[in-house]
């Protein structure tokens, strides 16, 4: 695992400088003890001199230059399954939402390839909501575009954030 050194903070993106042999590769997960607890950095890219600009993936606050920083060597993953439904993540994979431990299959890299056309569902399936005026006068199709309108007011935006959730 190698460690590099913190040289240039620029709000959320950072550069981080590497001994030369030791250069993390393009989204490997950079990992900063921040004393309470541990911020993520994803390289973005080598912008040379032996320094790697990564983005942080939570607020800078507080870091300084010549904070050591750590490589993983693996890329930000994510859990992934039946048991991640209904659950909350911050955006490194990490169950926000107190219900306790993530009974997850899996874990996959987010910048894993996307699937083959092979693999992928070609009949089209509908999306159920749970709620029976859309599911039965106007039902959603997975993976398809969905336009809800009406009046102000009528709670267009807390059905599409609930159906997010």
């Amino acid at each position: 695992m190698a460690k590099g050194k913190i040289v240039q903070i620029i709000g959320t993106v950072i550069d981080v400088e590497f001994p030369p042999d030791e250069l993390p590769k393009t989204f490997n997960a950079l990992e900063v003890n921040t004393g309470k607890d541990k911020l993520i950095l994803e390289v973005q890219a080598d912008i040379g001199n032996n320094w790697v600009r990564c983005l942080s993936l939570a607020p800078t606050e507080g870091l300084a230059r010549g904070t050591e920083v750590v490589d993983t060597g693996l890329p930000i993953t994510v859990p992934v399954g039946r048991g991640c439904l209904g659950r909350l993540f911050d955006v490194t994979g990490k169950a926000i939402d107190n219900v306790g431990a993530v009974k997850a299959t899996a874990n996959w890299s987010i910048h894993r390839s996307p699937p083959s056309f092979i693999e992928q569902e070609t009949t089209p399936q509908l999306l159920e909501t749970g709620l029976k005026v859309i599911d039965l006068v106007a039902p959603f199709s997975k993976g398809g575009k969905v336009g809800a309108y009406g009046g102000a007011g009528v709670g267009k935006t807390v059905v599409i954030q609930e159906l997010i959730r």
